[in-house]
């Protein structure tokens, strides 16, 4: 979705409406996941606590929206798709191209975890491992797409990929609609930028990012995607190198503020969610959390706050060893 200029082709923002076609389009493959209410003192706040539970989304976190939704919205149905990914979005597009009986190739870097790529694999895709980090394997998706014409499932930077993500803040705002703030893990920005989208400003969307991996916070320092770097405990699911061109500018207009968090507290995040809900999240999904347990994130007096727990595939014996 763009429009022209004398300059040539910008970003045009979602609309609540295309959040709306595409909850319609993908409504019998994904599942409406559910919301568990939590008090303030489970996260050390006064404010009450709603949580997501996107990571009982089908292929184990939120992607499968965006996926479904890019695939079912192309004028024609594609025999084949190609995309790159830290591990989350391969899966969900193997997930939806096996659905739907197309085949798919997912380019995933090395440091993808075992764990992931078998998940791949194990639903039928072709899986292609290389380079270092998600950026390299976007390239190498690229050279491949070249080659077979296929269709490409962007990862997050893609209006379609972006309705579909959005899909989660209406879920939400249905099922909690007093909810005042929502937080919400960001890597490239697909997630972020359809809930931003959806809510548009009614209630204050906060991005978390590890500070590893602080490519939107330093985006909306320097008011334009940049570079940045990309390591820590959520880099294979948070580890983009710049955000979307697609939601940055629903990140300057509709996200209330970016706070960032230590790899310790994401670890913690990830052992309280165990602990006291016996949730199996992996660290990019407990990163929204982490923001409300280290206090990066304090909620203002009379706030509600839902977090959107947004992935769980991981190995359960990180999350628990004992």
């Amino acid at each position: 979705m763009s429009r022209s200029t004398a300059n040539g082709s910008v970003p045009a923002m979602i609309e609540r409406r295309a959040v709306t076609e595409a909850a319609s389009r993908i409504y019998q493959y994904i599942r409406h996941t559910p919301l568990l209410r939590a008090t303030g003192d489970d996260f050390s706040t006064s404010a009450p606590v709603a949580l997501k539970l996107e990571l009982l989304q089908h292929a184990g976190s939120f992607k499968p929206r965006g996926a479904f939704n890019r695939l079912l919205a192309a004028p024609v149905r594609p025999e084949r798709v190609i995309a790159a990914s830290g591990g989350n979005h391969g899966a969900a597009v193997a997930y939806a191209a096996h659905v739907l009986g197309i085949k798919a190739e997912i380019f995933v870097p090395m440091a993808t975890p075992p764990l992931k790529i078998a998940r791949i694999a194990g639903y039928g895709a072709r899986v292609v491992q290389g380079g270092e980090t998600y950026a390299e394997a976007l390239a190498a998706s690229r050279l491949r797409l070249a080659e077979t014409g296929a269709l490409e499932v962007h990862a997050y930077d893609h209006a379609d990929v972006l309705a579909g993500q959005g899909t989660v803040g209406r879920e939400l705002e249905q099922d909690a609609p007093e909810l005042t703030h929502i937080l919400v893990a960001t890597g490239g920005g697909g997630l972020i930028g359809g809930i931003a989208a959806w809510y548009a400003g009614s209630a204050s969307v906060i991005s978390v990012e590890p500070e590893g991996c602080p490519a939107l916070h330093d985006a909306l320092a320097a008011g334009k995607p940049v570079n940045a770097s990309v390591g820590g405990v959520a880099a294979d699911s948070l580890g983009a190198r710049q955000v979307g061109t697609e939601m940055f500018p629903l990140a300057q207009r509709f996200v209330s503020a970016a706070v960032l968090v230590a790899d310790e507290a994401i670890l913690a995040a990830q052992l309280m969610l165990w602990d006291r809900f016996r949730l199996v999240v992996e660290p990019g999904g407990a990163t929204a959390a982490a923001a409300l347990l280290s206090g990066r994130f304090r909620p203002p007096a009379g706030a509600q706050v839902g977090v959107v727990i947004c992935g769980a595939n991981t190995d359960p014996r990180t999350v628990w060893p004992g």
